[in-house]
């Protein structure tokens, strides 16, 4: 566009005539909807990451040792087999803490089971023992030897293989999660393509004498690209806005399988990718418009 043209040209004004090819309602919602899902597959992947931090630093660092038998004599005569077993695992070094169940706290374990006879005294139920180790675990089975070696028949029961296998479900998950991402800004991207070829469609004539008169292609497609631009930004904001009820139900629902009493607590990729969402349908509707428009220009007679 010559220098004179553009200085004679009032503020804002719609040479292209783009707001009538390029309307406010339908790319607006389209790339919602696209924000929308973003947002929820995002906070799948925040959710699933923060189960297996749970996971990793609760159960993965507990053991369960139960001891049958406890109150008889112990293998070296001191003590009975409870004694021996507590005392052996509060000298092990990675044990940060063993105690032993009280008969009410295990009565209340196996309730659900075996009902009121789980408060039973006459029923023959082996001492359990909660252990929770360090950061450095010991070897569990020298460790379930010794034990075995000071009290004949004594389990040691670790959650590692169930924390294993959850964590690996809560990976697959986040992997799906990132592929509905990826997937959903490729959507997004052939929206804003399909919104800016009909807008070239509409406006043919109106572009054809422009870009005869001296407009070059930079222009144009910068033309476009403004307009998708805050149509993309505007429909993402609405989307993301529109996800945030259901995101503070579901981590109500979620907050007590993460260990944490309510959903006060946002994570660090939730709380920085939901105000990314509007950033990057803006940048995808920018970067879609100038290679869509400069496409489309240079396949003019």
């Amino acid at each position: 566009m010559p220098e004179r043209a553009r200085r004679l040209r009032p503020a804002r004004f719609d040479d292209l005539g783009l707001r009538r090819a390029l309307g406010d309602r339908m790319l607006p919602l389209l790339v919602a909807a696209m924000a929308f899902l973003a947002a929820l597959a995002l906070a799948g992947s925040a959710g699933a990451a923060a189960l297996v931090r749970h996971w990793q630093e609760g159960a993965a660092a507990a053991l369960t040792v139960q001891v049958p038998a406890p109150g008889d004599a112990a293998a070296g005569g001191t003590g009975t087999r409870l004694d021996a077993v507590l005392a052996l695992l509060r000298a092990v070094p990675g044990i940060g803490d063993a105690h032993a169940l009280s008969s009410a706290e295990l009565g209340a374990l196996l309730r659900p089971w075996l009902g009121d006879a789980a408060g039973d005294p006459a029923l023959p139920l082996p001492a359990v023992i909660a252990v929770r180790m360090a950061a450095a675990a010991p070897d569990l089975t020298a460790l379930g030897a010794r034990l075995g070696a000071a009290a004949p028949g004594t389990l040691v029961e670790s959650q590692g293989v169930w924390v294993e296998r959850l964590t690996r479900l809560a990976r697959s998950l986040q992997a799906c999660a990132w592929l509905v991402l990826a997937v959903v800004a490729g959507v997004a991207a052939a929206v804003v393509a399909v919104g800016t070829r009909a807008g070239l469609a509409a406006r043919r004539e109106a572009i054809e004498i422009v870009h005869g008169l001296g407009a070059t292609d930079g222009y144009v497609a910068r033309r476009f690209a403004r307009r998708t631009t805050a149509l993309a930004a505007l429909g993402a904001l609405l989307g993301t806005l529109a996800a945030l009820p259901v995101l503070a139900a579901l981590a109500v629902m979620v907050a007590p399988f993460a260990g944490k009493p309510d959903a006060a607590t946002v994570p660090a990729e939730l709380a920085l990718g939901l105000p990314a969402l509007p950033v990057i349908a803006a940048l995808i509707g920018w970067l879609t418009a100038q290679a869509t428009v400069r496409r489309w220009l240079r396949r003019l007679p």
